[in-house]
């Protein structure tokens, strides 16, 4: 009887559910609908929206006017001013770049000499794992017991000290051995621009890798020359207080941005690079190497407003006549910008824009002149 009691009951349960699930079951819904494209003018809107508010930041120098040094009292004020839009600089590249300073000593082994000077290879710890190396060169016109001035002479893309040094120094001309000439030791320093074994965009691509670690190769590189002066300032042969800088091309980038952060560096020559960026700018935003791409460098740190960061120290701009509409043209622009941080301090000597006659080269009789005159 209990059997014949759940084959009853089974399939009534089972009715039940049926009849429920039938109340539950939802009724076909009209949704309201519309055609995708009929907001593609909304898209359209909200690109040129971004468009203007991008086109607008580009003219606005407001924030720009809070960071740049307003006192001109003296330059002692002057630079003291500074130090608010250095320090905006310095984060905008990540510098210093992270890492202590290897306790390693650095090294000078000797290549060679001839009748101007004696050839070192410098090696010198500025990372954990990095060094600077480039090639030290003391004249041998120093007495003994004496001090000279101490030149950075920094080389251009694709290039190197021994292509800047060696037979007849290519379109660098003198820009090492003329410093060994005049009786000042020279340090030329080695930046990253091929290597073997490491794909074409070397460059680009180290310094997209150090921007994801908190860093840049600008400040790599800016601390390859700042931390080898602790060591080559030490040296029994070397005047601190007297050094200069003088660069091509991308070493004329280097020559801007090194002594900006680097008040030992009493004189730069930036020759073949000055206003560059800013023209292709201009022309096509994204036209620029990525290595310059870093934050705000067009609203906040253009060439022009990067030599407040070095005044009242001086500085010289040079194009050549014959170079690149770019690197022609580019700082024309500018330079009345620069040369007022100068000429509102009384110092408008200190600094130099000169058109010479000439291609994309180091202009070797003014550079040593304008060296000579403020070193």
């Amino acid at each position: 009887m209990i059997a014949r009691m759940m084959l009853v009951l089974v399939p009534a349960t089972l009715a039940c559910c049926a009849i429920a699930n039938a109340q539950d079951k939802p009724t076909a819904t009209n949704y309201f609908e519309q055609e995708v494209k009929d907001s593609n003018p909304l898209r359209t809107e909200q690109a040129r929206e971004l468009d203007n508010y991008i086109l607008a930041l580009k003219k606005d120098n407001s924030r720009l006017q809070k960071l740049l040094p307003t006192d001109y009292s003296s330059p002692q004020a002057f630079e003291k001013s500074a130090q608010r839009y250095r320090q905006a600089f310095c984060d905008s590249v990540g510098y210093p770049p992270p890492g202590d300073v290897p306790q390693a000593a650095a090294t000078f082994t000797k290549l060679g000499e001839d009748n101007i000077g004696t050839y070192f290879r410098a090696m010198i710890p500025i990372l954990p794992g990095i060094h600077a190396e480039g090639i030290y060169v003391v004249p041998k016109s120093l007495k003994e017991n004496e001090k000279a001035p101490l030149v950075i002479s920094m080389h251009g893309g694709g290039g190197s000290p021994e292509v800047a040094l060696f037979k007849g120094g290519a379109n660098y001309h003198d820009m090492v051995r003329g410093g060994v000439k005049r009786g000042y030791v020279v340090f030329a320093p080695q930046h990253l621009f091929s290597a073997e074994g490491f794909p074409k965009d070397v460059r680009n691509r180290t310094d997209e890798r150090l921007r994801l670690v908190g860093t840049s190769l600008t400040a790599v590189e800016i601390a390859k020359i700042t931390r080898s002066l602790d060591v080559l300032l030490k040296r029994p042969e070397v005047d601190a207080m007297r050094v200069a800088m003088v660069g091509l091309s991308y070493g004329g980038y280097y020559a801007l941005v090194t002594p900006a952060l680097e008040p030992r560096i009493k004189v730069s020559v930036c020759s073949c690079y000055y206003g560059v960026q800013e023209a292709r700018y201009e022309r096509d935003e994204l036209s620029i190497p990525s290595d310059f791409k870093f934050k705000d460098r067009f609203t906040l740190f253009r060439d022009s407003d990067i030599a407040a960061l070095i005044c009242p120290r001086a500085l010289q701009i040079q194009a050549g006549s014959k170079d690149g509409v770019d690197h022609r043209d580019g700082g024309k622009p500018q330079a009345p910008q620069s040369a007022a941080y100068y000429s509102k301090l009384g110092l408008a000597d200190r600094f130099e824009h000169l058109i010479f006659e000439g291609g994309h080269e180091f202009h070797d009789p003014s550079a040593w002149e304008f060296v000579k005159k403020h070193l």
